[in-house]
């Protein structure tokens, strides 16, 4: 940092002063512009080492994405200057697309001296002559598992938002993980020491969802024998993780919006509400472009719910990892099981990377459970590889007129899936490849 040079581009004249005074004995060198056209001319003149750049100036560009405009001039003619961008919680979203433009990092306003100080060391020290950060990851003890590339984007991502307090939504389809996501957001989080808090919300039925979130006072119902608070109160100064958030219903969504806004909460039978700190993490499985159906889902609360949206992407798209997963699950069931298996054969390996997998990982990962429970050499082979009957039951029944109907197909697999367990919902769920509650929707909406 000594030896540095540093440039600070941003219209606020506050921001530029703090700055200073905090760099100044830090740095070589301090450079400050509040018209980013002028940067052209400066990066000619003076040889810059590092650049703070806002991301948005109420003049020039206009665009809303100013800062995006700016680091590639900088970078196209001025590749080896590295770039730090200055944001707000709002535009976290374009600050991670500048990462793939070819920043170094950013940081969030407002910031902690000590967290400035060491993005902008950082940076430095990653500087290298036209080397964008796509796919760098950021090795932590967080539960992800894959080196595909479309994982390592994620990681990243998760590293850079995850300090922040932004609120996320985590996109993505059914059995790809989106819970580990968010415990990885959580372990890399400024509350990682603070209560962590999950709450699967599509479960809870309407009468229960209230008192379960916003808690309720003694006497407040029939069973309301004394005092409990409510999940968002547990979580006060940590972070709340609100899972299957797609699935509750529009009354439900209009309370947890006015929570969101006033930052407190109403228990039940208590008229003085209680002022609420957390950080929120939500998951869903239905598409953002559903999400933002007014007739399904209000699309204020999607504002508020996804500061920041992360899609976690299908194993089909990341069938590098299978092997890697596969190994993770049969060491984990090895254990589970008191088995001694020396892995899987080629055949085995080849079936499983082969496979489309509907159910993700979460499929993947009762297929591995299931050979290493019926294995009887000491190796998994081709035959001991089975995968769920709802997907195998979609694939070799004939399309007649009748099976056309998907929710006539999905009753029927559950139907007999249940036979087979003799009612045991836990492994028919697993089987299918469902949470508990998800079978148990399933099971209430085809009346059986």
């Amino acid at each position: 940092m000594k030896n540095t040079t540093l440039l600070i581009v941003d219209d606020d004249k506050d921001l530029l002063t703090a700055v200073q005074i905090l760099l100044r004995p830090k740095v070589k060198k301090i450079l400050t512009e509040s018209n980013p056209e002028n940067l052209r001319a400066i990066l000619e003149r003076e040889k810059v080492d590092l650049v703070m750049l806002d991301m948005n100036f109420r003049s020039a560009l206009n665009s809303g994405n100013e800062g995006l405009f700016w680091l590639r001039e900088i970078k196209n003619k001025f590749p080896q200057t590295a770039v730090v961008m200055i944001t707000a919680y709002a535009a976290i979203d374009l600050a991670v697309q500048s990462l793939k433009s070819g920043a170094a990092d950013f940081i969030v306003k407002p910031w902690q001296n000590e967290q400035l100080l060491h993005t902008l060391t950082e940076a430095l020290k990653q500087q290298k002559p036209s080397s964008p950060k796509v796919g760098k990851i950021i090795k932590t003890n967080n539960p992800i598992i894959g080196n595909s590339a479309i994982m390592e984007d994620l990681q990243y991502k998760i590293s850079k938002i995850a300090p922040t307090d932004a609120n996320i939504l985590i996109l993505g389809e059914n059995g790809t993980g989106k819970d580990l996501i968010a415990d990885a957001i959580q372990q890399q989080s400024l509350r990682k020491n603070k209560a962590y808090v999950k709450v699967d919300v599509g479960s809870l039925t309407e009468t229960l969802f209230e008192s379960e979130l916003f808690g309720y006072k003694k006497g407040a119902f029939t069973d309301a024998r004394e005092d409990r608070k409510g999940r968002f109160e547990t979580a006060d100064g940590g972070t709340l993780f609100l899972d299957e958030i797609g699935n509750i219903n529009l009354q439900q969504q209009a309370k947890l919006l006015s929570v969101l806004q006033n930052r407190e909460v109403l228990p039940l039978g208590s008229s003085q509400p209680v002022p609420i700190d957390i950080r929120l993490l939500s998951a869903t499985n239905v598409p953002l472009t559903q999400l933002a159906d007014e007739s399904r889902f209000r699309k204020d609360l999607v504002y508020r719910l996804n500061t920041v949206e992360l899609k976690v992407p299908p194993l089909r798209d990341r069938k590098e990892d299978i092997p890697l997963l596969a190994e993770h699950f049969l060491n984990q069931y090895q254990q589970k099981y008191h088995k001694d298996l020396q892995g899987f054969d080629s055949g085995s390996l080849q079936k499983l990377k082969t496979y489309h997998y509907p159910g993700n990982v979460r499929e993947l990962q009762y297929s591995i459970e299931r050979a290493v429970i019926m294995v009887e050499g000491d190796e998994i082979r081709e035959h001991d590889i089975l995968f769920s009957p709802i997907e195998q039951k979609q694939e070799t029944t004939p399309f007649t007129s009748g099976s056309k109907n998907l929710e006539a197909m999905e009753r029927r697999a559950i139907i007999e899936t249940l036979q087979k367990n003799q009612g045991n919902i836990s492994k028919s769920a697993r089987e299918l490849g469902l949470t508990r509650a998800a079978l148990y929707r399933r099971i209430e909406k085809y009346e059986l």
